[in-house]
């Protein structure tokens, strides 16, 4: 058993690229998605697929899966603002250059593992939090952009993120990028435009301005920003259910977008009527 179990909805890719020879796994990964920790989990469990030496089980008691899961293999490193920073690094608060060459200098040499670096942000009390522009700025991310575009054999370099324009554009197009949903038990509460937005699939292009006077109409009682997270909700909703129907995670990407417009003090008919035109076909 490989990845089924924890997150079927990646499962066909994974199981795919880790167990034949003729699909090779990605040299660099993106994920994105609100739970930071389940892509940290994925991440990992990625590295000790990578360097199992036995049969890849969930309970194997190779060296390698033993290290990965106590957090102490040589060649599966975390690279944070806090983590494998360079002795002279006194950097705080950012992914810094000196560890961006630490890692290219590292490559220099070879190794019996498959080297993986996992690149993410920690808060104040060690939790696993996302890359964005302020902790993964362009000038260490342009750095890294030669060993990813061409990466030695048995390199893999994976970023996690809440939002994926987070990440600078010429990571991403060097990434295969995927959305992980979490996995934690979760209620999906939409109540609040149940009877406005659900069925949206249904929608005919014709309906695009009703629906989002509509929504307007909900923002006269209720938060824009209480809005987009109910009609989030319900995508998530329908993405668990769905975990095939991928045009769900761009709707969910357009729904985050609409979030950070509402931060911006956008008026809502603008931020309804730019939603509803992106999502309703």
């Amino acid at each position: 058993m490989l990845l089924s179990d924890k997150y079927p909805f990646l499962t066909n890719y994974f199981t795919t690229a880790l167990s034949s020879s003729k699909r090779a796994l990605p040299q660099s990964l993106l994920f994105y998605g609100n739970d930071l920790k389940s892509q940290y989990i994925l991440a990992t469990e990625i590295a000790r697929l990578l360097n199992c030496k036995k049969d890849k089980s969930d309970n194997c008691d190779c060296l390698n899966c033993k290290w990965i899961r106590e957090g102490s293999h040589p060649e599966v490193k975390t690279i944070s603002r806090i983590d494998n920073k360079p002795e002279d690094d006194d950097s705080k608060t950012v992914i810094s250059i000196k560890q961006s060459q630490m890692i290219k200098e590292s490559l220099m040499s070879e190794s019996e593992f498959h080297r993986v670096f996992i690149f993410c942000d920690r808060d104040t009390e060690g939790n696993i939090c996302g890359l964005n522009p302020l902790n993964f700025q362009a000038e260490t991310a342009n750095s890294l952009l030669k060993i990813i575009e061409e990466p030695q054999p048995g390199v893999t370099f994976i970023f996690l993120t809440r939002y994926i324009d987070d990440v600078l554009p010429t990571i991403i197009s060097r990434s295969q990028c995927f959305f992980v949903p979490s996995k934690a038990a979760v209620t999906y509460n939409y109540s609040v435009i149940e009877n406005v937005f659900t069925g949206y699939f249904e929608f005919k292009r014709s309906d695009v301005f009703n629906i989002s006077q509509k929504l307007q109409d909900l923002s006269g009682e209720t938060a824009i920003s209480e809005i987009l997270s109910a009609i989030q909700n319900y995508m998530l909703f329908l993405l668990k259910a769905n975990p095939n129907q991928t045009e769900i995670i761009k709707h969910i990407e357009f729904v985050e977008e609409a979030k950070k417009q509402a931060d911006l003090g956008m008026r809502a008919v603008n931020i309804f009527d730019n939603l509803c035109l992106k999502i309703i076909n």
